[in-house]
């Protein structure tokens, strides 16, 4: 899903997937972004994956490579769709928005905005999440 290929979520049946919707533009997702590395970082080993979803517009792409090298992002920034993001955010498209998937792809929880006081309860959500049987 990485260097222009079309990825499918269903690629990753197995993994807890974080879905993040963002802009690079967005203060609440430039506040976010540092713990969702730190997630990254601690999970990733354990089967977490976390993919950013850029809704920032056709102007915003050239900024996610700064973005990433900004904030030390090694997980994958990718480019949705409209439907895609359709399916996600509905009518409801304020960002950022943040969808926890599990191992079957079913939606576990699904964060709008973001709250430095919810990391704590989406990072024990993760970590249920991920010790499910697969």
């Amino acid at each position: 899903m990485q260097n222009g290929q079309r990825g499918k979520l269903a690629d990753l049946k197995g993994k807890v997937v974080l879905l993040d919707f963002y802009a690079t533009w967005c203060e609440p997702c430039r506040l976010e972004t540092p713990h969702l590395v730190d997630l990254h970082k601690q999970y990733e080993a354990k089967g977490l994956q976390i993919i950013g979803v850029n809704v920032g517009g056709e102007d915003d792409r050239a900024e996610v490579p700064a973005f990433a090298k900004e904030f030390g992002i090694e997980f994958p920034l990718v480019f949705p769709d409209a439907q895609f993001v359709d399916d996600y955010l509905g009518v409801n498209q304020n960002i950022p928005q943040t969808f926890l998937l599990d191992r079957q792809g079913n939606v576990v929880k699904r964060y709008v905005g973001f709250n430095e006081s919810r990391v704590p309860e989406l990072e024990k959500i993760i970590q249920s999440t991920l010790s499910e049987a697969q």
